[in-house]
């Protein structure tokens, strides 16, 4: 970032409207952060129509051909292959080298960490990216993490995670000292397995970076007394997909049961600005942009089926991370981690080189 200006690498052939969606998402943030430009990777012959369409846009945005995809369905080992000259590959590269301060991508999630990973590598420190998003709950919003990217982890990844959530919290929730919990089956002291009770004596420890309020229960998210809640990915992704699949299961209740009879229609019809706020609170486009935690970079993942005000939500994520100075802050967060640990149980600087963030 230079002059204050912020310069984002978009990703034009991720996701499953793409181009039209990160095109007009780009042309929302544009008028949403002024003094934000744009790197469009993708096809020219797609793009270009879609960027001459919005007024003003092409003036902040510049494309540049990529004449490869990343496939939905691509593995990862493929992407990290056999799509080099894709425009997720391209994207990531710029932010990497320095020519972007960011890169937002709808495209193939687990292609998008394989390739992040190894164009940006890992923050000293940190040794297994996480991902994080927000949750809305009774007293506002929430971040969570792993929602993924690890399934299995130890207590050193868990204390990490924790850090690197408190500081993501600290940056795009405006809070100077969040509140993190541990995800458990009890808030008990000796609950969970014994990663966790380790990693909880870890942020106990004196000099701990963040404010460990112990473990919580899957029922204490959306309650917001935690604005942090650190998980494996396994559990994590388990959590956030029963939470998605219940606010849909009420949400189709709640139509079915106004659609019962006449009277039903009636008091629907009395009740519509009430559930129209209450839609637009819980709306996913306002906490779309997962972000992979701990990479030297920073990284958006937009979800895969979002519309443009999404992406231009995501984009948001992103402008916030690189304006707030979230990787300088992080990167202080993860130091006083080390300065917490013992020297057996902190990896060493070249355990980390040599492991390459792999998660």
């Amino acid at each position: 970032m230079s002059g204050g200006k912020i310069v984002l690498a978009l990703d034009g052939m991720g996701g499953d409207r793409a181009p039209d969606v990160v095109v007009t998402g780009a042309d929302i943030a544009r008028e949403r952060y002024p003094g934000t430009s744009f790197l469009l990777f993708g096809d020219p012959a797609r793009l270009k129509p879609l960027v001459d369409k919005r007024k003003g846009l092409a003036s902040v945005l510049e494309i540049v051909a990529a004449e490869d995809a990343v496939l939905a369905e691509d593995k990862p080992s493929f992407a990290l292959r056999r799509r080099r000259k894709s425009s997720m590959w391209l994207a990531v590269e710029a932010a990497a080298q320095g020519r972007a301060d960011t890169v937002v991508s709808a495209g193939n999630t687990g292609a998008l960490l394989a390739i992040s990973m190894v164009a940006m590598r890992m923050l000293p420190g940190a040794h297994r990216p996480a991902l994080a998003s927000f949750l809305p709950t009774a007293r506002g919003e929430t971040v969570m993490l792993d929602l993924g990217a690890n399934l299995d982890c130890d207590a050193d990844n868990l204390a990490e995670f924790a850090v690197m959530g408190s500081v993501f919290a600290q940056v795009l929730l405006g809070l100077d000292r969040p509140r993190v919990g541990l995800l458990n089956v009890g808030s008990e002291e000796m609950k969970g397995h014994e990663e966790l009770r380790q990693a909880a004596a870890l942020l106990r420890a004196e000099g701990s970076p963040v404010d460990f309020h112990g473990f919580v229960e899957g029922d204490d998210i959306g309650s917001g007394k935690i604005d942090v809640v650190v998980a494996d990915g396994f559990t994590g992704n388990v959590a956030l997909k029963a939470i998605e699949g219940t606010a849909k299961l009420y949400t189709q209740w709640v139509r079915e049961v106004f659609r019962t009879s006449t009277f039903a229609k009636i008091g629907g019809l009395f009740a519509y600005g009430a559930f129209r706020k209450m839609r637009k609170r819980v709306d996913p486009r306002r906490y779309n942009g997962g972000v992979f935690l701990g990479l030297d970079g920073v990284c958006v993942k937009s979800h895969g089926g979002t519309d443009a005000l999404g992406f231009a939500y995501a984009i948001g994520v992103a402008v916030d991370l690189v304006r707030y100075e979230y990787k300088s802050k992080l990167i202080e967060g993860l130091g006083r981690l080390q300065h917490v640990r013992s020297p057996a149980e902190a990896p060493s600087t070249s355990a980390l080189q040599a492991s390459g963030g792999a998660a």
